[in-house]
């Protein structure tokens, strides 16, 4: 799995932007940090790694990034008004080397919560990498190359990040009356590494389950399907890396039928890995509206009042 592990740290040294440039292993990640950001309303889960607060803010493509994360939250964006009674917990991507946590968080939580949807941005546990900025790029560009620096992205979810996962539902579920939603109709997604945590959350949630979940340009491998699996809404292009990885196939999406499980999946003609929210020049910009008819026509969502 070397070969995935250093495609998933290439798209994380371009902060998800830029898979065509990462491939061809030219990073651009920012040689200096950026002060820590006003989070307001963030909350803390119980599941922190004992000592001090290590996280390092930067920006990528413009975008905010944090990484060394230590201390996980929870950071909710609630619709103005009245909602639909829905909710959905957000992991951005980066690899688990850090969270593109701007352009897969907090950018796409706001569009949810403009759209009635509860969004809660979850900042969970990451691998740890050196403190220093410029150190750090120039490793990940010696990595990218095939150096060994000492890091590198998992092949799968670390346990840390299936801890915070499972947190941020328990905790979204039993404060439910305070967010003003239904704890019948709170969702999971994630976007590349947060799509491989969505995964994970699905294979170990249990009884904590959520209603739905919506893994983005996840990994397309096969997964073990459990029998209270939740409807589930996959979106990727067809140049993502991650289904080359997969040997050109959607086991994922195999797994799931295998199982007899609902699912939706959008296999996009083109868009390249980490699109966000989409790109302005293909469909992959179609995703959120998709994933919003899909949520209304499985019932998970009601209009607005």
């Amino acid at each position: 799995m070397r070969q995935l592990s250093l495609l998933l740290l290439a798209s994380c040294a371009l902060g998800l932007s830029n898979p065509a440039a990462a491939q061809a292993g030219m990073p651009e990640v920012a040689r200096e940090t950026v002060p820590a950001p006003a989070q307001p309303g963030a909350l803390a889960l119980p599941t922190a790694t004992p000592g001090p607060d290590r996280e390092i803010w930067h920006t990528d493509a413009g975008q905010l990034a944090v990484r060394n994360v230590t201390r996980p939250t929870l950071n909710p964006f609630l619709p103005v008004g009245r909602g639909t009674g829905a909710a959905v917990i957000i992991a951005p991507g980066g690899g688990f080397l850090g969270l593109a946590i701007e352009k897969e968080g907090w950018n796409v939580a706001r569009w949810f919560a403009n759209h009635g949807i509860a969004a809660f941005v979850l900042k969970y546990r990451v691998l740890p990498t050196p403190v220093s900025q410029s150190e750090f790029a120039d490793k990940l560009a010696g990595a990218i190359r095939g150096e060994k620096v000492g890091f590198g992205p998992p092949d799968d979810t670390p346990p840390e990040a299936l801890a915070d996962g499972l947190a941020a539902l328990r905790h979204v579920r039993a404060h439910a009356a305070d967010y003003g939603i239904d704890p019948a109709r709170i969702g999971f997604m994630g976007f590349s590494a947060g799509g491989f945590l969505t995964r994970s959350v699905v294979e170990h949630a249990g009884a904590d389950m959520p209603a739905f979940v919506a893994p983005i340009y996840p990994n397309m491998r096969p997964m073990t399907v459990p029998d209270n699996a939740p409807p589930m809404f996959v979106g990727i292009a067809a140049d993502d890396f991650l289904i080359g990885m997969a040997g050109g196939r959607t086991a994922l999406v195999d797994s799931y039928r295998k199982a007899g499980k609902p699912i939706e999946f959008h296999l996009f003609d083109h868009g390249g890995h980490g699109f966000g929210l989409g790109n302005r020049d293909d469909t992959t910009s179609q995703w959120p509206d998709l994933m919003l008819a899909w949520l209304k026509v499985r019932g998970l969502i009601k209009d607005q009042n």
